[in-house]
Formats: C-alpha cells, sequence, structure tokens
C-alpha cells in the first residue's frame, strides 16, 4: 500500500494549497445554497417540488459546462481554466444583487445557473490538477485529502444560512406567512430577499480576490498541452472503458444522494416540529461528521483498498437510511445525520478510481465525472414529489422519500464491488 510514500512533494506544496482552496470555495456555494430550497419555498409561496429548481437550476449548470469546460482546459490549459472558473462564479454570484432588486425568482435561478458555469470549470480542473501533481499511486489519497477541505468550506456555508439568512428572515418569524395580507407579504419578501442577497454578494468579491491571487502565482503544467488524440477519438476510447462509465453512473447517484441528504434534513425537521434553522443546525453536526469521516477515511486508505472502503461505506450508507426511512421521531433524525460519515469518502474515491491510469484522457474523462453531478438537479425534484405527497405507503413523505438516496446507495455499493475486481493502485 505504499505507506511511507509522500502525498504533497515538496515542490507542489504551493501549488496544491492554492488548488485545494478552490475545493473549500465551491464548497460554500453548494452548502450555502441547499437551506434556500426551504427558504424560498417560504419567502416566494411555492410547492416544495418548484422550490426544488434551485438544485435543478444550480447542479443543471455543471452539466452544461462540464464538457465544454474540459475542452477549454484541454486546449488552453489547468489555470486558464481555474481562472475562467473563477471570473463566471464571481458574476453568477453578484447577479444576485439585481436578482433581489427585481424580486423574480427565475432571475436567482439564473444567477445561480451562471455561477455553476464556474464551478464546473473549477470541479473539472481541479479533480485531475490535484492527481497530477505527484505519484499516481498515491493519486486518490491525495484527492481524498484536498477533497477534505471541501466540507470546510461547506460547514462555513451551512453556518452562514442558518445564522445569517435563516434565523434572519422575516417570513420565518410568523406562524402562517401565506396567511398575511398582501402588503405584509411583500415587506417580508423584500426584507427576506435582501437577507439572501448579502452572502453571495460578498462569496463574489472574496472569488475576484482568488482570481487575482492565482492569476499571479506560478503554477505546474499551466501551459496548454499537446495532445496525441483528438477529443472524439479520446471520448470513444472512454465509452469502452467499463470502470470509467460505471464510474460516471455511480457519481451521478452519490452527488443525487448527498444532496438529497443535505437539502431536505429541514424538511425532516419540519416535520418533526423543529423551525427550520434548528433543523439547518443538524445539518452542520452532519457537515462536521462528514469532514472528520473524510480525514479518517484519508488515513485509513494507508492500510485498506479504496475500493474495499466504498464497498463497505456504501454498505453504511443503506442501513442508516433504512432507520431515517422506518424510525418517526428524533432517532430518524439521528441515523439522517450519521449518513454523512458514510458518504464522506465517496465523491473523490469513485472519481480516483474511475480516472486511474487514464493519462492524458484523464482531463476529458473529468468532465464526464463533473457531468455526473447532473444527478443534484435531477433527483431533489423527484424527492420533492414524495415530500409534498404528505404519506406514501403509510409513511410520512418526508421519510419515504429518503428511498430515493438509498437506492442511490446501492448503486454506489455495487460499484465498490465491482471495482474490487481490479485492485491496481488507486
Amino acid at each position: 500500500m505504499n505507506q511511507n510514500k509522500t502525498i504533497v512533494e515538496k515542490k507542489y506544496v504551493l501549488p496544491f494549497i492554492l488548488v485545494t482552496s478552490l475545493f473549500a470555495l465551491w464548497g460554500f456555494a453548494n452548502d450555502l445554497t441547499n437551506p434556500m430550497v426551504a427558504a424560498f419555498q417560504t419567502v416566494m409561496e411555492i410547492s416544495a417540488k418548484r422550490a426544488s429548481l434551485i438544485q435543478f437550476a444550480f447542479y443543471g449548470g455543471y452539466a452544461t459546462m462540464a464538457i465544454p469546460a474540459a475542452l477549454f482546459i484541454r486546449k488552453f490549459g489547468y489555470k486558464k481554466g481555474i481562472l475562467l472558473g473563477l471570473a463566471l462564479y464571481a458574476v453568477g454570484a453578484l447577479l444576485f444583487y439585481p436578482a433581489a432588486q427585481f424580486e423574480i425568482y427565475i432571475f436567482f435561478l439564473l444567477s445561480l445557473y451562471i455561477l455553476t458555469f464556474g464551478l464546473a470549470f473549477l470541479e473539472t480542473t481541479a479533480n485531475p490538477y490535484i492527481l497530477s501533481m505527484g505519484s499516481s499511486e498515491t493519486a486518490t489519497r491525495r484527492l481524498n485529502l484536498a477533497q477534505a477541505f471541501n466540507p470546510l468550506g461547506s460547514i462555513t456555508g451551512m453556518f452562514v444560512a442558518t445564522n445569517v439568512i435563516l434565523s434572519a428572515l422575516d417570513s420565518e418569524k410568523v406562524k402562517n406567512f401565506e396567511t398575511l395580507d398582501l402588503a405584509t407579504k411583500a415587506t417580508y419578501r423584500t426584507h427576506d430577499l435582501g437577507i439572501i442577497k448579502m452572502p453571495y454578494i460578498t462569496i463574489g468579491f472574496v472569488v475576484l480576490i482568488m482570481l487575482l491571487i492565482i492569476a499571479i502565482a506560478k503554477m505546474p503544467n499551466g501551459n496548454k498541452r499537446v495532445y496525441e488524440s483528438s477529443a472524439m477519438t479520446t471520448y470513444k476510447r472512454l465509452l469502452k472503458n467499463k470502470r470509467y462509465v460505471e464510474g460516471v453512473f455511480a457519481q451521478a447517484f452519490y452527488v443525487g444522494a448527498q444532496i438529497m441528504c443535505w437539502t431536505f434534513i429541514i424538511h425532516y425537521g419540519e416535520n418533526l416540529g423543529l423551525s427550520k434553522a434548528t433543523a439547518q443546525n443538524y445539518n452542520i453536526v452532519a457537515m462536521a461528521i462528514f469532514i472528520a469521516s473524510r480525514f479518517l477515511s484519508t488515513f485509513l486508505m494507508k492500510f485498506i483498498n479504496s475500493r474495499k472502503l466504498l464497498t463497505i461505506f456504501a454498505i453504511g450508507g443503506i442501513i442508516s437510511l433504512s432507520g431515517v426511512i422506518f424510525i418517526q421521531g428524533m432517532a430518524g433524525m439521528y441515523c439522517l445525520v450519521a449518513t454523512s460519515a458514510f458518504m464522506s469518502l465517496m465523491f473523490p474515491t469513485i472519481y480516483g478510481i474511475a480516472l486511474n491510469g487514464l493519462g492524458e484522457d484523464a482531463t476529458l474523462a473529468s468532465a464526464g465525472l463533473i457531468l455526473a453531478i447532473v444527478g443534484g438537479a435531477v433527483m431533489p425534484p423527484l424527492q420533492a414529489i414524495l415530500i409534498d405527497m404528505e404519506k406514501v405507503a403509510g409513511l410520512p413523505g418526508v421519510n419515504a422519500s429518503f428511498i430515493l438516496p438509498l437506492i442511490c446507495f446501492v448503486v454506489i455499493g455495487i460499484y465498490g464491488y465491482r471495482s474490487l475486481k481490479d485492485m491496481s493502485p488507486a
């Protein structure tokens, strides 16, 4: 298992730190946005299904831009891909200002859509870039280490969502917002949308500062490369790679499971009588567990094959989600929080397994794995449909809805088990 092999060589330390900071930046955007589904549902007086279009726009941006991002990076190099990604991220975030002024829901969706164009560039670039910074034997461990800083951004986003946004919304301070007169609703809506926009505008300026830092920094492999194969030839080759193709599907199901568990924990809490802000606090605890488990799993990979850990963690997720579905009460909430421990290693591990040994094909292959993030756009609306039904097979709709992420863990477990047949380093 090459336990003593250096994960990050000295010459790569500074670029590794800079690129790893990007993981935190998109983690912040992800988990600042997840609680907005519940917030917009109340403020804009819309159904859970329509509110979940927040996730459809957010993760749909990944699906739209993943392949164009890979082609851009293939032609112009990692550094320019990062710079363009940061620019698009900043533009999308800053567009929250006019969106709040117009108070039109679709404008917020458009802002998030553009913001995630930037995130698609960043993720398509950063993941294979980190894998390339050193030995292929430590690539998956290195990516897990970098990805461990993603939830640090996520937990910051959750904290801001809870303490800066949800707790400050006037619409949350009245029991029956929908019964208020139109004038009062309009006043509350203007105030609440003003609260929602500020963190996005702030992060937009932070991203611009990061863009300037990376623009002047010296980065390895930052220039465009000469590839032996055309993009079309590469894609044809990738489509014949069973481990890669199955990895793309496994990644789509993982992202869907993650977004469903972290988005609808608020709805689960509300069904137990908790406020949005209180339910979001459980999300913060879940993220803390996720972070701790990410570092633990990175350590365990020194001794246990990553494919085997992926399979074990998928089984753990199936067990915890069974409790979420069938246990009505706070014990079910605890099971939902615990599920984050099992999700922790999945994204980077699936990524590392799927890209292992692909060489120059890794950049375009990365686009497929980022495109798989569309699972986060497609699955939450399906879960929202079950939640809106209120009762499913005798269970509360919100409980029954978690059958969808459970199915996702089954798919991931199958991928982990099948990948055990290929025991090359990953």
